[in-house]
């Protein structure tokens, strides 16, 4: 069941032996938060788990009971390794086979007689199972509960992301401020940038070290779905750091 839209919550289970090894380098992951942040949907996990079955099976079932939405990618193209329509039907507890509507997106894009037993593997669904439009290459996604089930390859998984988006329910957006710390070592405002946090519960502060074309500085966010809230910790935020810069 979907929570308070002020709670919207996601992770990202990413499934391949290719990332893990370094293979591969994920691009999704990135992508994917942008696009929860902006949608008001809070990415709280992520995971990356080897092409093995009992482990992704584990995965969806934990990470789907714990959020509101589960959003999954690799290994649904056609070669052996790609198990993760079989395990999530596995999860479900529902069976799998070629879908005929996926059967005819595949159609779309190769000869009846290319339908070779590789490409099937692509059209195999778990039963109960909505398909997610694959503009790019015509092999689908599918969403089966809460389970968002995606391509790993990037242009394809965001050609995915775009089609689902408008059948997912977000909560109020996260608002963001960044106060510029100048040359102020952490260490000097860590303390008092805790009790300013500690006092306003409705309020996320961070403290983050970057190198810029300037040089090292460090950079305070202040986020906040109230404005209010947001506006009253940005001014604390900004007194305590001209008070050290004095």
């Amino acid at each position: 069941m979907p929570q308070p839209s002020e709670s919207v919550t996601a992770a990202i289970l990413v499934i391949g032996d290719e990332i893990l090894s370094g293979r591969t380098k994920d691009k999704n992951i990135g992508t994917i938060a942008d696009f929860l942040t902006a949608a008001g949907i809070d990415l709280r996990e992520v995971r990356i788990v080897p092409d093995e079955a009992a482990m992704i099976v584990e995965a969806v079932n934990a990470l789907r009971a714990r959020y509101t939405y589960l959003f999954t990618t690799g290994g649904i193209g056609p070669t052996h390794d790609d198990i993760t329509a079989d395990c999530v039907a596995e999860a479900f507890g529902v069976g799998i086979d070629v879908d005929e509507r996926a059967r005819a997106m595949l159609l779309e894009r190769h000869k009846p007689e290319d339908l070779n037993a590789a490409r099937l593997r692509m059209a195999r669904i778990p039963f109960g199972a909505d398909l997610i439009a694959n503009p790019v290459s015509k092999a689908p996604g599918f969403r089966l509960g809460n389970v968002h089930v995606m391509a790993g390859v990037p242009g394809i998984m965001q050609a995915m992301l775009d089609s689902i988006a408008p059948t997912l329910t977000g909560g109020a957006a996260m608002l963001s401020e960044t106060i510029e710390a100048a040359g102020l070592p952490e260490g000097n405002y860590a303390g008092d940038l805790g009790e300013i946090a500690k006092a306003r519960p409705a309020v996320s502060i961070g403290s983050y070290p970057a190198m810029t074309p300037d040089g090292f500085r460090n950079r305070i966010v202040v986020r906040s779905r109230d404005a209010q809230a947001l506006a009253e910790a940005r001014s604390a935020v900004e007194a305590l750091v001209a008070r050290l810069s004095a």
